[in-house]
């Protein structure tokens, strides 16, 4: 790629970004206002003066930030968080998953302007995107047949002892390297897709560490999996909107928070070297393993 075409490419990919932004924000404006089209809207502008509302824009920033860079953390550290300031599970999770679906799919765009990852037409960073969205209809589906007979400590200690080791093993193999497998791809999605339907979280630690472990280099991991965990996000958005609908007054400001921090983790997965990038993602799923295991107790 040329300098004038990684400028424009990127150029087109900030465009992208910032169109996905104020699309978003103006939907959730227009839908949280009162009959009163404007008065709703002062009303709502009004709201985001509050001390709450603006920590909530900042914790989804930072966990965004960590999310888009290392491609994994958002729903698994945000969700608790909002549960300690008194938020229900059915009104995060459903705005959880759409701003994760905005900011995953406008990070895959910005990630492949920076040439962090090739997403163009029959690439097969792209193919590999969209093979792993597609396991979660499949891997959704299987979640919701099983929700019913396995008991949730079980889940969270399969998913906690997994994630762990696949931390474990990136670390200790910092010094090789993998021939890439489409087979391990697919069974990574597939298992990736019913821990999250079946839980919420333990989808991003398994896609990035499992990457890795297939033999993709640690940036076009991040990327890949910004849009494959985006995908997978649009199939619990279209359920929540059709069933009991999308809380905007919570949506917007992690929408805002996500959405802003999006172009400053591109630039870091950038600037961070290849083995710098691969130590992080080691550490962080060893971390959220660990976490996952320690609230079995707790």
């Amino acid at each position: 790629m040329t300098n004038a075409g990684g400028a424009g490419s990127l150029q087109r990919a900030y465009f992208v970004w910032a169109s996905a932004l104020a699309a978003a924000i103006g939907a959730l404006l227009f839908f949280s206002a009162e009959p009163t089209v404007r008065q709703g809207l002062m009303e709502t502008a009004g709201s985001f003066l509050t001390p709450k509302v603006m920590a909530i824009i900042l914790a989804a920033l930072a966990c965004e930030f960590i999310d888009s860079t290392l491609g994994m953390g958002y729903g698994t550290t945000l969700t608790p968080i909002l549960m300690l300031v008194g938020y229900e599970p059915l009104k995060i999770i459903p705005a959880v998953l759409l701003s994760e679906l905005l900011t995953g799919l406008t990070s895959g765009a910005l990630h492949h302007g920076a040439g962090n990852v090739n997403l163009g037409r029959g690439s097969r960073h792209r193919r590999i995107a969209l093979l792993l969205g597609g396991c979660s209809v499949v891997g959704a589906a299987a979640a919701v047949v099983l929700a019913i007979t396995i008991a949730r400590w079980v889940l969270s200690l399969y998913i906690g002892l997994l994630v762990l080791g696949i931390g474990v093993t990136i670390l200790a193999t910092m010094n090789r390297s993998f021939a890439f497998s489409w087979v391990k791809i697919a069974g990574l999605g597939l298992v990736a897709a019913f821990n999250k339907g079946m839980s919420g979280g333990g989808y991003g630690p398994l896609v990035m560490g499992g990457q890795l472990l297939s033999g993709l280099d640690a940036r076009s991991a991040v990327g890949i999996t910004s849009v494959a965990e985006g995908l997978t996000c649009l199939v619990g958005v279209v359920l929540y909107m059709a069933t009991t609908g999308i809380d905007s007054h919570l949506a917007l400001p992690l929408v805002l928070g996500a959405m802003f921090s999006v172009p400053l983790a591109v630039h870091s997965v950038r600037a961070l070297s290849a083995r710098r990038l691969r130590l992080g993602i080691g550490l962080l799923t060893i971390a959220l393993g660990a976490a996952t295991l320690v609230k079995l107790v707790w």
